[in-house]
């Protein structure tokens, strides 16, 4: 058995009760099932739709997301999330580099990076060298003053929590942001690069080893075995190509207003939702959450 979730932007809900009712119809589906009004709906199918993809296509001109998953365990155990563009608004190194008068050069290697464009590796090292003397002190002044989270990220937080799943953030950005974003947001455990500090500027260097796609992964494999969980049982959200092999391993893998060539190879794209969409496609209906 399958689910089908129809799902928006839960600031402009524009899923009309015709919407899933039309689909199920065309689909031979059980009866529909609001989870949220206005924003999100689920019913059962006995298999997947040949022209799923074809129809998602026309959501999306509408400002809708599908999702057709297995119906059995959509509940996750485990929420593995990326940080940058994900749980947070930024690109961390973006927003440092702006403050170091080279933003335009930085967001242009972060652009192609994210999009599986160039070697993650390098273009951290590169994007990393460019911030050479920063006052460290303007990390403190980046998270004050630049750095937003993504709608629903709370939400979706302390409603898996309360359920009993456990939380990691792991990026290729940089601890002292991961921390702060991870206290905020009541992660277990967060893993991250480190940015070099020398007499109170920095170096501009990253602490080896970098954390690209391979660390990710590791993070999904060393967790999962230390819980006594399978990787089915894990709910991962990214949106960059580093994000790739933890999102492709997981149990639910979901490109999050992901770059084109990412959610490209995902079967779960988010593309209008905020993070609670990673809750409805759980099954959880708005009246469950937390936060």
């Amino acid at each position: 058995m399958f689910v089908a979730t129809l799902l928006c932007n839960p600031a402009n809900p524009v899923l009309e009760p015709a919407l899933p009712e039309s689909l199920r119809n065309a689909w031979g589906g059980g009866e529909a099932d609001w989870l949220a009004p206005g924003v999100a709906a689920e019913f059962s199918l006995a298999q997947m739709p040949g022209n799923r993809w074809d129809v998602w296509a026309d959501l999306q001109k509408m400002g809708v997301d599908l999702v057709i998953q297995h119906s059995a365990g959509r509940k996750k155990k485990m929420l593995l999330a990326d940080m940058d563009s994900t749980m947070i608004q930024q690109e961390c190194i973006d927003e440092l580099a702006e403050e170091a008068g080279v933003g335009a050069r930085v967001k242009q290697i972060t652009a192609r990076a994210m999009n599986g464009e160039l070697d993650f590796e390098g273009a951290l090292t590169e994007r990393v060298g460019l911030l050479k003397d920063l006052p460290a002190a303007v990390i403190g002044k980046v998270l004050a003053e630049r750095i937003t989270f993504m709608p629903g990220g709370s939400q979706l937080l302390a409603t898996m929590k309360a359920e009993g799943a456990y939380a990691a953030l792991v990026s290729g950005g940089f601890t002292a942001f991961t921390a702060q974003v991870a206290a905020h947001l009541g992660f277990d455990e967060n893993r991250a690069n480190t940015l070099e500090v020398a007499d109170g500027k920095l170096t501009g260097k990253a602490g080896r080893p970098i954390l690209g796609q391979k660390a990710k992964v590791e993070a999904l494999e060393q967790i999962t075995a230390r819980l006594g969980i399978d990787e089915t049982d894990v709910i991962a959200v990214g949106d960059g190509a580093n994000d790739l092999g933890m999102l492709k391993r997981a149990g639910a893998g979901v490109a999050l207003h992901a770059k084109p060539s990412v959610a490209a190879e995902c079967d779960i794209r988010i593309n209008h939702g905020d993070l609670t969409a990673l809750l409805y496609i759980q099954g959880y209906g708005q009246n469950a959450f937390k936060g």
